[in-house]
């Protein structure tokens, strides 16, 4: 699918900063293209904080407003969070399948950005079972239930949202990668964004070098130009 054909992206995450430290480059282009950007954040990260002076009941609360202020950097406007708890996204919840069919058919993407539903044996660390169920549950509602007017008929009937085609699908952390964005331009906010998420990375003395030194491999595993920097997708055809 030509960039040009695309309006509307909607980012389907596990968890607040997914979108930031694997993507926040390229979605920064997709806005400056006047591309509108949908997050749709499946938990509240709860379980995530290297800052002890945070009481445990607040850090849901404070990863959404981190994980807004983040999308703020990238001209990301719409951000909407499921509240499911993390570490417990199961990807054959009726509830959950009807939640995002519902989101596409409203959102109406010609591009959904979300994990790969495929174990990465060569960053297993970045193979949280929250990114793996995401991405499964994502792919279930794209096809075949969001084209579908006859599927979850009460959207339709009740709702009135017909059913909606995505056309493409671009994974996070793929085994299988076949696209890689130079984001060299906009790594700047990219680092913005990605520090915005302060009880994530304020621990790290040198965020954007970690930052960097990443997007540079990836630029080289794409076999980029020396000194760009870059992010890596698999894009499938869903359409």
């Amino acid at each position: 699918m030509l960039d040009e054909a695309v309006e509307r992206v909607l980012v389907i995450i596990a968890h607040p900063d997914d979108a930031e430290f694997w993507a926040a480059g390229t979605i920064a282009q997709w806005t400056d293209a006047g591309v509108g950007l949908t997050y749709c954040v499946l938990t509240d990260g709860k379980n995530g904080s290297h800052d002890p002076d945070i009481p445990r009941e607040q850090i849901p609360v404070v990863r959404r407003e981190e994980q807004r202020k983040a999308a703020e950097q990238l001209k990301v406007s719409d951000v909407q969070f499921l509240g499911l708890d993390e570490g417990l996204i199961d990807p054959a919840s009726r509830e959950l399948h009807e939640q995002l069919v519902r989101m596409i058919r409203q959102v109406r993407p010609q591009r959904v950005l979300t994990w790969s539903p495929e174990r990465n044996w060569a960053r297993f660390r970045s193979c949280h079972p929250d990114h793996l169920a995401a991405g499964e549950a994502t792919l279930r509602a794209i096809y075949p239930d969001a084209g579908n007017r006859l599927a979850l008929r009460s959207l339709y009937e009740d709702e009135g949202l017909d059913g909606w085609t995505v056309g493409e699908a671009w994974l996070l952390n793929s085994p299988r990668v076949n696209r890689y964005v130079d984001i060299t331009g906009t790594f700047a906010r990219k680092t913005a964004a990605v520090a915005a998420h302060h009880s994530q990375v304020g621990h790290r003395r040198d965020l954007a070098g970690e930052l960097r030194a990443r997007a540079a491999a990836i630029a080289a595993e794409g076999a980029l130009p020396e000194g760009r920097l870059a992010e890596a997708f698999q894009v499938v055809t869903t359409g």
